[in-house]
């Protein structure tokens, strides 16, 4: 059995699948995820699947956890062997979603990316090429946290990896595209937030009145595609939102910005599993 189980609360059990972060291990937690909701359906109330793990529900009133576990443990056994780096998927219901880009539209631009000019700096490249490398990756959906829909896209080409911002903004408008370490993210509601700014896209990443309210899952994969700001504003996107103001404004943060990274020009490193911190 290539996974355990650990007792989280009262309701809920947490299936472990490995400790280190990497594509093959989502890629097994979102096997596992529509194994058991197509095999147990209703028993379970959730399913939250992360970087290592799957968290699963139940109802305590109808169900019990020693039967639970043992319908667990029957619906894994047709989990597949574990996939490495370069193999390919089994081919099956999970597996053919994983086929499946979602396309990301994003404007990319310092009135709606005030950081992307020294994310730029940073990596010696110019605005359009952070741009073209920023689109011309393919994105794994690691997990969804910090808020409702916030996905955690990884990973970044290494020349665009960048610390979070030392002193997070107060507010972040929804649909910012930001990068933080070797992350990529679109924050779904206006909220705070320390990730680099660089873009931002038109579409509801998340709405509670959809049958689907978050747009992106884990274990879904996600390409952008860049914009310019006529079909920005076309797609439904906002430029009267923006906490940081106009132009002027642009230019200050720009400054502030490049002030702080002539301050510390090491790149700060930190774990992959700290995603969650903003």
């Amino acid at each position: 059995m290539l996974w355990r189980y650990e007792i989280t609360g009262a309701d809920t059990i947490t299936l472990h699948f490995g400790e280190r972060i990497d594509v093959a291990l989502v890629t097994r937690i979102q096997h596992a995820s529509t194994l058991l909701r197509e095999q147990l359906g209703p028993r379970l109330l959730d399913l939250v699947p992360s970087y290592t793990t799957l968290l699963l529900r139940y109802d305590l009133l109808t169900d019990d956890l020693a039967s639970l576990l043992a319908d667990v443990k029957t619906a894994l056994t047709a989990l597949p062997e574990p996939l490495y780096a370069g193999e390919p998927s089994s081919g099956n219901s999970a597996g053919d979603q994983q086929a499946d880009i979602i396309e990301i539209p994003v404007f990319y631009d310092v009135s709606v990316g005030p950081d992307l000019d020294s994310i730029a700096a940073r990596a010696g490249l110019s605005v359009d090429e952070v741009i073209a490398c920023h689109c011309g990756a393919t994105y794994n959906v690691f997990a969804i946290g910090f808020a409702p829909g916030f996905a955690y896209l990884g990973e970044v080409p290494r020349e665009l990896a960048a610390p979070r911002l030392d002193t997070p903004r107060a507010k972040v408008p929804p649909g910012a595209v930001g990068i933080a370490d070797t992350q990529t993210a679109i924050y779904p509601l206006a909220s705070p937030g320390g990730w680099n700014l660089i873009g931002r896209t038109p579409l509801q990443m998340f709405d509670p009145d959809r049958e689907r309210p978050s747009l992106l899952d884990a274990g879904q994969r996600v390409r952008f595609r860049a914009i310019g700001r006529d079909e920005y504003l076309e797609l439904g996107g906002r430029l009267d939102d923006l906490p940081w103001g106009t132009a002027e404004g642009q230019k200050t943060a720009r400054k502030q910005t490049e002030s702080r990274d002539l301050v510390s020009s090491e790149p700060e490193t930190r774990d992959l599993k700290n995603g969650d911190r903003q």
